[in-house]
């Protein structure tokens, strides 16, 4: 079993993902502690920010204090839900977040059944729960509830491959190791329908990809190799031939992967999460770093390819939360690049024609570092760029935002 823990400020995205899952029967609520529950055992999103708020609004310092663990069970093991909810029950504990509320989700829209917990670092006390060593501490809890539940236990690899997955850095050395981190898990986990998206989903990592073809004794073969990227795109150093990192990141096996991806895709409608988050970007951003830096909040990646005159001739999507690649011509003709194209670039220019009575007004390329300054900086901005899909929804998030930013001002005039 491997567990992947993130930490963030995002409550209400991370309660609202879930709670999409849920509605369109892809998930449900397993298991929940010290968590307000309706007359009718259903649980939505309101109910469950009520539950947390009271830590959050004790709160002092923490900067991120939502927790987000998905833990995954190999394939394998067959487990029923109170399997399940023991398995979460004993982690929280043993993990030291078993006085907290918490809330345990089973995921079924992929072939592997997983569980996600979503909880609050900080105590009733806003005093934050201790979090050093953590991952070891989760790898070795794993460990035990392999041996207790008889599961099949994650080899070295998968444990490596559990933690958060890393851009290759050339100047690091190792570089063998890096790409071997990267590939491995992406071609198990991700879902692509080309190798161009498999491609284009490597760029994210600084890792290219490439198809060579030839002859051996009189016989045609094909293969891939992979390489280091700078930050500029560019190659650096030797390329690896994929039989190095094993069959799954062949050719073969990549094809099966593609035929596999295609019928999980549209059998289970995936597509439509990443629609219905693009849609609402493009509605409400006015330039592509806000377009770009709306949906990496909502966990999806946007590759555009520009050629000289910076016209947009390729958009590729990459939602990280559904492990799904799609070239935005195949989301469907509203996502094509011509239509980021016109709708980026036209508004440019018809921007910069106002330029001479809008002095001042410019704006910051997005960037990773900008994300993680924006998303620290306060409780203030934990919410503005999720959309609710209904207006009882939006009205439950603003009076909870509004509750939190009156607690902040407290806070800073102390």
């Amino acid at each position: 079993m491997v567990a992947k823990i993130s930490s963030g400020n995002t409550l209400y995205g991370v309660l609202a993902y879930n709670q999409i899952k849920v509605d369109e029967d892809h998930a449900k609520v397993i298991l929940t502690h010290k968590m307000l529950e309706s007359l009718d055992g259903k649980f939505d999103i309101g109910m469950c920010l009520q539950s947390f708020e009271p830590y959050l609004l004790a709160n002092k310092r923490t900067e991120k204090p939502v927790l987000h663990v998905s833990l995954n069970p190999d394939p394998k093991d067959v487990l029923s839900d109170e399997q399940l909810s023991d398995i979460a029950q004993i982690y929280m504990q043993k993990m030291g977040y078993g006085d907290q509320p918490f809330i345990v989700y089973k995921h079924e829209d992929i072939e592997r059944r997983h569980i996600h917990i979503v909880s609050v670092r900080v105590d009733e006390d806003g005093k934050k729960i201790d979090g050093n060593f953590e991952r070891r501490r989760s790898m070795d809890i794993c460990r035990e509830l392999e041996q207790k539940f008889g599961l099949v236990p994650a080899d070295p690899k998968q444990r490596q491959e559990g933690l958060p997955l890393k851009p290759v850095r050339y100047e690091d050395g190792d570089v063998k190791h890096q790409i071997a981190n990267v590939v491995r898990s992406v071609a198990r986990d991700y879902h692509f329908q080309s190798l161009k998206e498999y491609k284009a989903l490597l760029t994210l990592y600084n890792i290219g990809m490439e198809e060579v073809r030839g002859e051996v004794n009189g016989k045609q073969y094909k293969g891939l190799v992979y390489s280091a990227l700078n930050d500029k795109g560019e190659k650096v150093g030797n390329p690896f031939k994929s039989s190095l990192f094993g069959k799954s990141t062949g050719m073969e096996a990549l094809e099966k992967r593609i035929e596999k991806s295609a019928e999980i895709i549209k059998n289970k409608k995936l597509k439509e999460r990443s629609k219905r988050i693009i849609t609402t970007a493009m509605r409400t951003c006015n330039n592509r770093p806000d377009f770009e830096r709306a949906l990496e909040k909502q966990g999806i990646s946007v590759l555009f390819r520009t050629n000289e005159e910076r016209r947009i001739y390729g958009a590729t999507f990459i939602d990280h939360e559904q492990k799904c690649v799609f070239n935005g011509s195949r989301l469907g003709k509203e996502f094509s690049a011509n239509v980021f194209n016109d709708l980026f670039n036209n508004s440019n220019q018809k921007s910069e024609q106002r330029e001479d009575h809008k002095a001042g007004q410019s704006f910051e390329p997005f960037t990773p570092s900008n994300r993680e300054q924006d998303e620290g900086s306060g409780i203030g901005g934990l919410f503005d760029l999720f959309t609710p899909e209904t207006a009882g929804d939006e009205i439950v998030e603003q009076n909870f935002v509004r509750r939190l930013k009156k607690k902040n001002k407290r806070q800073r005039r102390m």
